[in-house]
């Protein structure tokens, strides 16, 4: 869960921006739109839900491990981490 209201704007937005690509896809199947441009638009989909992931993981991470002054080196190795998560979720 975002806490801050910065972080929750943003998991607003892009919530907002994922309802949007899905009633845009709602539209399009009940169009009858070529199976390509659908599948085009179930990929935007589920980035835009797996970018929302990523962002909401890696805030509670950050909230969990936190900035430790006894482990300086645990920054880094969470970044290491929400790297590979990002890459993993695109």
């Amino acid at each position: 869960m975002p806490h801050s209201p910065e972080e929750k704007k943003r998991a607003v937005t892009r919530l907002r921006r994922i309802r949007g690509q899905a009633e845009a896809l709602e539209r399009a199947v009940e169009a009858g739109t070529d199976c390509g441009a659908l599948l085009q638009q179930i990929a935007a989909l589920r980035g835009a839900a797996n970018g929302l992931m990523a962002e909401v993981l890696e805030g509670h991470l950050r909230e969990t491990f936190g900035p430790s002054a006894v482990m300086p080196a645990a920054e880094s190795e969470l970044d290491t981490i929400m790297k590979i998560l990002r890459t993993y979720l695109k």
